[in-house]
């Protein structure tokens, strides 16, 4: 039996070959019975565990904190500490792999990794585990499918085209390659074999467009690996391929978006917005922002630096398009905004339209309900979806003179309901992206005077901390339910409690940051975090940022991708998100007493 143990699970995995077969030598096999108490609050441990089979119920004195399931471990700290602080009882058969304490210590001397995860914090497990993950990322690049990256559109063409067809048609959908149609034979033309005919040669521009294709393509399937591509590129030599599904063709890869994707190309999206001539320049840009998180994450990129790239070209690609459909004196005399997650630049994956207009003095009603139709209707084309709580800019309630907004903050203050905090908070992570940005300056330094030293409204405001319960209980039916794929929503236990606990300390404070991360390092800076905690609570938070995002890049189209399945994580990334969780709890605490809301 303990040769079958499982040495690729962490924390083993750090182990060396002869410690690994020291520690397999010193197996043992325990069978526990429903309601064995394994280990029992306060008593010294002589093992640690390791599940093989059952479910273990992890205990305190508020209840149950966690459901441990296979290959799961405990309990590192009783063996570190000699005290067991939680209970540990069987919640059905269970068998244990049981590792002698004095193995485990040994180990835990010898090896300074293993250690790690025994005694370090979680900020400091957490950046262990990005550096441990990075080399096993990178490179996985080349096992990208082609269909992630981005393709030019296979248009077509017939034979007897002329060279000024080839070239308008190459203007209008912005691509530098056609698809040729000959008989049955398909080739491809491009816009330097265009101009090398028309300038070098002095053809005429009716000159037909099939005397200059090349229709010895070479082509590959969407579902073949970048690698793949990249092979035939080198092969043939070639600077693009059609790209297939079955027989028929989808697109045209070029070698600067292959390159591009391999190397990361965020500053040539960045270019393209900028460039942008059109909306239908930014459609395009659009959907390489959305590649580029993928690229991004398969290169190991820290999911906070990948949350400011990606805000960043939002935010251009906003910015561009306010100057294209904003007339004049709705840019020289308004500010364009975002909010939410793009607001404090923590948006990772396109999501719903959040963003707003705050005007200098009122504007025709005809050309402001102009702009407010194109402005959301185009988001809505690149595909930005509708905001479900129609905060956006097509909304009146979002874009007005600031003169209403300051009276709406007035009246929030004075009467605040569920909706009023709501407000209070989408304005305060408001961030300016385009126009004149002192608009909402302005607007932020009304709210924070008009808050300050309200200490009933802002006790109410936080006590949106407990809207979600912390789903560290809900381990019951996720993990013992082997292979049922339920999930927990990560999103409203676990990230909503910390951003808006943060939010509500900042604006107490009055601080002008809009990010959590930023907000945190403030109020450590202030004294009203400790730095140790302050640490833990930002990496707690980055951890379950990325484990969203993993999901979301692999939720299918039309799923939300907000669920994890702890199931489907490595039992180190439950380990890591049962500490995660416990930081949420611990940090709502901090803030049930910092506004005294037992109370209010």
């Amino acid at each position: 039996m303990p040769k079958a143990f499982d040495i690729s699970n962490a924390p083993f995995d750090r182990l060396t070959p002869g410690e690994a077969e020291m520690l397999r030598a010193s197996l043992d096999v325990a069978y526990f019975r429903p309601g064995d108490v394994i280990l029992g609050k306060g008593a010294p441990a002589d093992a640690l565990h390791v599940i093989i089979k059952g479910t273990v119920e992890e205990r305190d004195e508020s209840g149950l904190v966690a459901l441990l399931g296979n290959k799961d471990t405990f309990d590192s700290r009783a063996l570190v500490h000699d005290t067991i602080g939680h209970a540990f009882l069987a919640r059905d058969e269970t068998l244990c792999y049981t590792i002698p304490r004095k193995v485990a210590l040994d180990l835990i001397k010898a090896n300074p990794r293993f250690a790690a995860f025994f005694y370090r914090e979680i900020s400091q497990k957490l950046d262990e585990l990005a550096n441990d993950e990075e080399a096993k990322r990178f490179g996985s690049l080349m096992y990208a499918k082609v269909a992630e990256l981005f393709l030019h559109p296979p248009a077509f063409l017939v034979a007897e085209d002329t060279i000024e067809m080839a070239g308008r048609q190459m203007r209008r959908i912005d691509s530098n390659a056609l698809f040729v149609r000959d008989g049955e034979r398909v080739g491809i033309i491009t816009g330097m074999s265009l101009s090398k005919a028309v300038v070098l040669r002095r053809e005429s521009i009716e000159m037909p467009i099939g005397l200059l294709a090349n229709f010895d393509i070479v082509s590959v399937q969407r579902t073949d690996f970048v690698s793949s591509a990249l092979l035939l590129m080198t092969k043939h030599n070639k600077r693009r391929l059609a790209v297939k599904d079955g027989e028929r063709f989808v697109g045209i890869l070029e070698e600067i978006d292959l390159l591009g994707f391999l190397a990361g190309s965020a500053q040539v999206t960045a270019g393209r917005i900028d460039r942008a001539s059109s909306q239908q320049d930014l459609a395009i840009a659009a959907r390489e922002i959305e590649a580029q998180t993928r690229v991004l994450r398969r290169q190991g990129v820290k999911v906070e630096v990948i949350a400011e790239i990606v805000s960043d070209l939002n935010r251009r690609l906003l910015s561009r398009l306010f100057e294209m459909v904003a007339p004049a004196g709705i840019r020289s005399g308004g500010c364009l905004i975002v909010m939410g997650s793009e607001g404090r630049g923590e948006q990772t994956m396109r999501t719903d339209q959040d963003n707003g207009l705050i005007l200098s003095a009122p504007v025709d009603v005809e050309t402001l309900e102009s702009f407010r139709k194109a402005f959301s209707g185009a988001l809505q084309s690149f595909g930005f979806p509708p905001c479900p709580g129609n905060v956006m800019v097509s909304n009146p309630a979002w874009s007005k003179p600031l003169a209403d907004y300051l009276a709406d903050f007035r009246r929030w203050i004075a009467l605040p309901d569920e909706t009023a905090h709501m407000n209070v908070a989408i304005i305060y992570d408001a961030q300016a992206i385009a126009g004149d940005v002192q608009l909402l300056d302005r607007a932020k330094a009304e709210l924070i005077d008009l808050v300050r030293g309200e200490q009933a409204f802002l006790a109410h405001f936080a006590r949106a901390i407990d809207a979600f319960a912390t789903p560290i209980g809900l381990f019951n039916n996720l993990i013992t339910s082997e292979g049922s794929g339920d999930a927990l929503d990560l999103k409203k236990g676990g990230i909503f409690p910390i951003v808006h606990g943060v939010r509500s300390l900042a604006l107490e404070q009055g601080l002008h940051e809009t990010s959590t991360d930023k907000r945190i390092s403030r109020l450590c800076d202030l004294g009203i975090l400790r730095t140790e905690f302050g640490r833990d609570l930002k990496q707690a938070f980055r951890f379950m940022l990325m484990l969203r995002l993993d999901e979301q890049l692999a939720a299918s189209a039309g799923t939300s991708g907000t669920l994890v399945r702890p199931a489907h994580l490595s039992s180190m990334e439950r380990h890591l998100l049962r500490d995660a969780l416990q930081v949420v709890k611990q940090f709502r605490e901090i803030i049930r007493h910092h506004f005294k809301l037992a109370i209010f």
